[in-house]
């Protein structure tokens, strides 16, 4: 069994926040994948459901981000997972917005709901970062991130989401690497269209009509 985290901050208010975007990607990854319904437990939402085979549990912690750890550790524990086997989805500052990678363990850049994690359970699991970009200050980075998506954002965060969904098949066979380029080339700009070739211009009938009626004339002055 695998658990699959989504990271955000519970309540309508937080729902669009950049933030959330973890939590936007375990909501698609549910709808895509047919899972059974959300339903409250391990102090978050949880939801049961198959991919390529294998079982998978998601959860959204309902803790607020930098008290993630409670409510991940609690499900870790009675589930019977192993940290390994723990994939947790959150928004990544220093990645370009759209931009996605994967990598497992490593430092928790600031991110409230990775230190959480780490103070419960330690490093050794898996992280899909999924860039927002960054307000370029450091002191914005509170208001920047508990904001909603502007609207000229929408499309890139539906393609990503959409993208993670359709490529988790891979991540959970091991692939990370097939995972990211997959999501890389779903969510690419679709490629400029060639310009149309201009017709090539018809060449000239044999013996056109000028030719023609000047031999007409010919024969009637002959004539």
């Amino acid at each position: 069994m695998i658990l699959v985290v989504g990271l955000g901050n519970p309540g309508p208010e937080y729902a669009r926040n950049r933030h959330n975007i973890g939590f936007m990607a375990a909501d698609e990854l549910v709808r895509r994948h047919s899972f059974g319904p959300w339903r409250a437990k391990f102090q978050g939402q949880i939801a049961e459901g198959m991919i390529a085979g294998g079982k998978v549990m998601a959860l959204k912690p309902m803790t607020y981000m930098n008290l993630s750890g409670q409510s991940v550790s609690a499900a870790l524990r009675f589930l019977k997972v192993p940290v390994t086997d723990l994939v947790v989805i959150h928004d990544e500052l220093d990645l370009a917005p759209g931009r996605i990678r994967v990598k497992r363990g490593g430092g928790a850049g600031g991110h409230n709901g990775l230190k959480s994690i780490d103070a419960h359970l330690g490093k050794d699991y898996r992280r899909i970062r999924l860039g927002i970009g960054h307000p370029g200050d450091k002191d914005r980075v509170a208001d920047y991130v508990l904001h909603d998506f502007a609207k000229a954002d929408q499309d890139w965060v539906d393609k990503l989401i959409d993208a993670v969904a359709d490529a988790f098949p891979l991540l959970l066979g091991g692939d990370d690497n097939g995972f990211m380029n997959r999501v890389t080339v779903l969510t690419a700009p679709p490629k400029p269209a060639k310009p149309a070739k201009a017709p090539e211009p018809a060449a000239p009938a044999e013996g056109g009509l000028a030719e023609k009626l000047k031999a007409a004339m010919e024969r009637k002055k002959d004539n």
